[in-house]
């Protein structure tokens, strides 16, 4: 019986549910205004349909992995390299735990205020308190299992991707809707308005965009699922393309209606897709409803999604761990199964991150750019692995068999898996450079690309610890016996 009946429609929606959010478009808006729109169109057509389709390649490639990309690159290269990707894959999710707290804080004031001021006019170490008390609990009851949060958050999931298309469409349509509407950013009529600068500071904001259309080996399991992937993946990945493209191009410029560009607010980031509903629903005179609907999705969404962030990562690290390269007590599991101590080192990495910003940032809305773009900076860095495993599984293409194939001439498709590799080194690197006028505020410029430089180098250190310390483990236990 023919198993594979998934239609390259269905692969591409579940994709698109996946890659996007409307934060992609209110994050990247934030750092380059309407011109982000050129942007946009770049990176899909440069970096995001080679990735998407070298996915594709992979994924039909290794069709029985469950490992994910440390599966490709255990199967490409070493079992040691295996294990830095895992590491990878995992450790990248501790800047992103700590911002969650944050996240669940901002929505919930919206809720309770119809406004971002109780986040906004809370202090930077109060917010730190509070964020690590919210980590901590989540922390705990992640220990005792939290399925129906999970389906629960699955469901928030998809009203989430349904508010970020309605956003699109009545964001466009409310000229026609409401006579008193006066579009924020002027000239948009004119092309020269969507061109940026290319500027140095302009490759700053590049790890934004990067970040926003990154993720898309999560479709890797459903390739071969598929009618036909030769032929059907690589349609489905351009009309995942052109989902992405229209959604960011459309949402950019819907944001450019209702913000002034060259002019924005300075708490965009945070509060931004809030403010647009609530401006919504007043043109649209049904007041704050869309804002509370947004607030408490949003709410809830972030609540699973740190719960699920927990956990998940953990288990793909420390499940199936070469006992050489992970110590025991870090893969001691209780009697439920739950990988305790894997836990207490997130608890205490996710901890540091979270009260970092009593060493430098000054308001809420600083710690909500500086958290950002710390993610921009650290979550690619998992990107980079699906690369090298491209490029090495196409220096011994001979010994595997793909139904699909992104490039077949070698060549070429090396060096558009080097190209992708370089292109988010250069990202992430980039990326480090703080958002802030180091004449304005020095002292905050230091510590975020201090901070920025530390995360990365010291969370990929301790990942090259770890294995060092399994060494000496076994060398002990050997000695014993």
């Amino acid at each position: 019986m023919d198993t594979k009946k998934i239609r390259w429609f269905t692969v591409a929606f579940i994709a698109f549910n996946m890659v996007w959010g409307m934060g992609n478009v209110v994050n990247n808006f934030a750092q380059q205004g309407i011109t982000v729109v050129t942007s946009w169109i770049l990176i899909l057509a440069l970096y995001f349909v080679p990735y998407a389709l070298i996915v594709g390649q992979l994924g039909s490639t290794f069709k029985d992995s469950k490992g994910g990309v440390s599966s490709w690159v255990e199967r490409t290269s070493t079992k040691r390299l295996a294990y830095y990707a895992a590491w990878t894959y995992w450790v990248v999710h501790i800047p992103y735990l700590a911002q969650k707290p944050q996240a669940i804080l901002i929505a919930f004031g919206w809720i309770g205020r119809g406004d971002g001021q109780l986040v906004s006019l809370m202090s930077v170490p109060l917010v730190a308190v509070l964020s690590l008390l919210i980590f901590l609990l989540f922390l705990w009851l992640a220990t005792k299992g939290l399925n129906t949060l999970k389906v629960i958050g699955g469901l928030a999931g998809t009203a989430m991707f349904v508010m970020s298309l309605l956003f699109i469409v009545m964001a466009v349509s409310v000229p026609f809707i409401s006579k008193n509407f006066a579009i924020a950013t002027p000239d948009m009529g004119n092309i020269s308005t969507y061109i940026p600068k290319f500027d140095f500071s302009y490759f700053t904001t590049i790890s934004m965009l990067v970040f926003a259309v990154g993720g898309a080996e999560k479709i890797s399991p459903y390739v071969n699922q598929m009618k036909s992937p030769a032929r059907e993946f690589p349609k489905a990945m351009i009309i995942l393309a052109a989902m992405v493209g229209v959604c960011a191009i459309l949402g950019s410029i819907a944001m450019g209606m209702l913000f002034t560009s060259g002019n924005l607010p300075e708490d965009l980031m945070a509060n931004g897709a809030y403010a647009a509903f609530q401006m919504l629903g007043e043109h649209y005179g049904i007041g704050n409803s869309l804002m509370y609907v947004y607030a408490l999705t949003q709410g809830i969404g972030q609540i699973a999604a740190l719960a699920f962030s927990i956990d998940a990562p953990l288990r793909i690290l420390l499940a199936d761990a070469d006992p050489q390269f992970v110590p025991a007590w870090l893969r001691k599991t209780t009697a439920k199964g739950t990988l305790i101590n894997g836990f207490v080192l997130t608890g205490i990495l996710v901890s540091i991150v979270i009260l970092m910003p009593l060493l430098g940032i000054g308001n809420m809305n600083e710690l909500v750019k500086w958290l950002t773009n710390l993610n921009s900076v650290v979550m690619p860095m998992r990107y980079m692995w699906v690369f090298f495993a491209f490029i090495m599984l196409n220096r011994a293409m001979k010994h595997f068999t793909s139904e699909y194939k992104f490039i077949k001439q070698k060549r070429l498709a090396m060096l558009a898996g080097v190209w992708c590799f370089l292109f988010t080194l250069l990202a992430c690197v980039l990326g480090m450079v703080p958002k802030v006028d180091f004449a304005a505020n020095p002292s905050a410029w230091w510590f975020q690309l201090t901070s920025n430089i530390l995360t990365p180098v010291v969370l990929i250190l301790l990942g090259m610890l770890l294995p060092f310390i399994a060494r000496r483990e076994q060398r002990k236990s050997n000695d014993l016996v």
